[in-house]
């Protein structure tokens, strides 16, 4: 994929991942737009990178994710690229009776619920352009469950199998449709887990190759992208499955008491 003069929506784009994914994009020639729920954090991304457009919204929120389609679409009318990237990572405990039944789901609302209602909004947009790509940042822990985390893995289990299924659906489009399997990376969707026991902060990624490699997989039309450890992990759930639910089982067994 030519990555430039496109006109790119990336979802949680103040931080981490998203905040790379911008970055680089503008830097490459394209139009990036970029949304948060955080106002602050997006004027403060809009004076770091001068040229981004920003958008206060919600994911989770259908009907923010439908206000955000009609604000989008009428400014940036070529808009022919999302990247699903916004997600919440929590350790959960699930012994504990405290936890609400609306609580529990906060995950699955945002990283899985959360793209599907983007691709479905945005995706009659998409169709009418010459080109068009959606990027769904899944993640390693979408290949092996990370039982300190069991929501978010399921979540990203379930985006990665969406993800599948789209792309079969729209073979026949102009649409293509990107797996980022992206592993642990020094991002502040990880930071409570540097103190968790059995957690190695030197196994993260630096969240600049991260993205560099994700360009050079879109750029090269490989639909499956797996970063660093991500390709290690791929492997090892079909040769070892058990064996490596037995090592990430090991990470924060205090929190699961």
């Amino acid at each position: 994929m030519l990555l430039k003069n496109n006109t790119i929506l990336i979802t949680g784009g103040t931080s981490g991942l998203g905040y790379e994914f911008a970055l680089r994009l503008l830097e490459l020639g394209n139009t990036v737009i970029i949304t948060g729920r955080d106002q602050t954090k997006l004027d403060e991304t809009r004076k770091a990178l001068p040229g981004i457009h920003t958008f206060k919204s919600d994911v989770s929120d259908p009907g923010q994710i439908q206000e955000l389609y009609t604000q989008v679409t009428t400014k940036f009318p070529k808009l022919n690229m999302l990247i699903n990237n916004a997600g919440i990572m929590r350790t959960i405990n699930l012994h504990d009776a405290t936890i609400g039944l609306l609580d529990i789901t906060n995950e699955i609302e945002i990283n899985l619920m959360g793209p599907i209602r983007m691709v479905q909004a945005f995706l009659p947009h998409l169709k009418q352009q010459q080109t068009g790509a959606i990027v769904n940042v899944t993640s390693g822990l979408a290949l092996v469950p990370f039982p300190v985390s069991p929501v978010y893995g399921a979540a990203k289990s379930g985006l990665r199998s969406y993800t599948k299924s789209l792309r079969v659906q729209l073979k026949n489009t102009n649409i293509k449709v990107f797996d980022l399997v992206a592993p642990a990376a020094k991002t502040p969707l990880n930071d409570k887990f540097s103190q968790v026991n059995g957690f190695d902060p030197k196994a993260m990624m630096d969240p600049v190759k991260l993205i560099e490699g994700a360009i050079k997989g879109l750029q090269a039309d490989k639909y499956e992208i797996l970063p660093g450890l991500a390709k290690v992990i791929k492997i090892m759930s079909r040769l070892a499955p058990e064996f490596l639910l037995g090592q990430t089982g090991k990470v924060g067994v205090e929190l699961m008491r």
